[in-house]
């Protein structure tokens, strides 16, 4: 049946489709694709194959550990002295540092909300040693707005009973990823030609 598809999805990629293994699949999917990972914890809660909270927790403790290790492989990559040089010294790298530092929160959750800045500017994060504690409240917080509304639109969609009923249903997670994705690029787009002016 459709609706057991993404389970059997699962299942031939060696994750099974027991609580604990879709909690682990979902955490392993966030390191891959987030917004892939909110889509499918979001239908297969909706879809009752997960409880609402075990999916929300899955992808928090995916999303969140994922940030925390591209923050210490920036802090990590600060052991070559030649290179940290070179950044450290450089005028614009100066004053990413400078915005990095004096706003945390705004500019992670500039980050967390542009496709393509995550996985820089979170090394960058670490690379400029900015506090650890401070750079975790800013992911968590826009994690939290982010993961919240996608998870919360995709649940309520899925659902509804006229999709609850489709042998359609489990079209909602590509659709859904394809979506965000294109509102994602229409944003990077947006916010790159308002630079440039």
């Amino acid at each position: 049946m459709a609706e057991n598809n993404v389970l059997i999805w699962l299942t031939e990629l060696g994750f099974g489709n027991g609580p604990a293994v879709l909690f682990l699949s979902i955490i392993l999917l966030s390191y891959l694709l987030e917004d892939l990972a909110i889509v499918t914890a979001a239908v297969l809660a909706a879809d009752g194959s997960m409880g609402v909270g075990l999916a929300l927790s899955a992808v928090f403790v995916g999303i969140a550990t994922g940030d925390l290790g591209l923050y210490y492989l920036g802090a990590w990559s600060a052991r070559w002295r030649s290179f940290r040089y070179k950044l450290l010294t450089n005028r614009s790298m100066r004053y990413v540092r400078s915005r990095l530092k004096n706003n945390t929160t705004t500019n992670i959750f500039i980050i967390r909300f542009i496709p393509g800045l995550r996985t820089l500017g979170y090394s960058l994060c670490g690379l400029f040693n900015i506090d650890v504690w401070r750079f975790m409240a800013a992911v968590l917080l826009a994690t939290g707005l982010w993961t919240g509304l996608i998870f919360g639109l995709v649940y309520q969609l899925g659902s509804s009973d006229w999709l609850q009923t489709s042998e359609y249903k489990w079209w909602l997670v590509p659709i859904a990823v394809v979506l965000l994705f294109s509102t994602n690029r229409i944003a990077k787009q947006k916010v790159i030609k308002g630079r440039v002016k």
